[in-house]
């Protein structure tokens, strides 16, 4: 094979597509909003948080409880406690907990897994608000269904205003 070969990959070609690969490696990290599919600004309703999770499982508000401030001075620490009532046992427990966010850049703020081995459905939490809005906790049982409650706390001053 020649140094002149036409079918070789030369330094030209190899030094151009490095720059392509480095620029569109650059627009994906200079926007995370963008690749955490983040949508600031856009207040969702209760369907819009929930139905991407539930899909078209039953739905019921009960059995779930959210004990939150009513007024939260700074949102940038919240306290935010949620409990189910559920048995836990092996047959019947609870195996994931949503809480969701009707303002913030990511809607799921966190999501915790659990079965029988925690005793109790319950966790204790502080998350971050952008401003005021309504928190969702939203509970997947081992029987497929979904339990929610909601709670709305008014923040007068916003964490999240960076998208962080």
């Amino acid at each position: 094979m020649s140094v002149w070969d036409a079918s070789a990959p030369s330094r030209r070609r190899w030094l151009q597509h490095s720059a392509s690969l480095g620029l569109a490696w650059a627009t994906v990290q200079a926007s995370p909003a963008f690749a955490q599919k983040m949508e600031s600004g856009e207040l969702k309703t209760l369907v819009q948080m929930i139905s991407p999770i539930t899909q078209s499982a039953k739905l019921l508000q009960q059995d779930v409880s959210i004990s939150a401030p009513v007024l939260a001075d700074n949102g940038s620490l919240v306290p935010l406690g949620v409990q189910v009532q559920s048995p836990m046992t092996q047959q019947d427990h609870v195996t994931h907990l949503y809480l969701l966010s009707q303002r913030n850049p990511v809607t799921r703020m966190a999501v915790f897994h659990m079965g029988p081995w925690n005793g109790r459905a319950e966790i204790n939490t502080r998350v971050r608000l952008a401003g005021t809005q309504a928190v969702v906790a939203l509970a997947r049982l081992s029987s497929g269904e979904f339990r929610f409650a909601q709670t709305d706390i008014i923040v007068t001053e916003s964490a999240c205003v960076d998208a962080s």
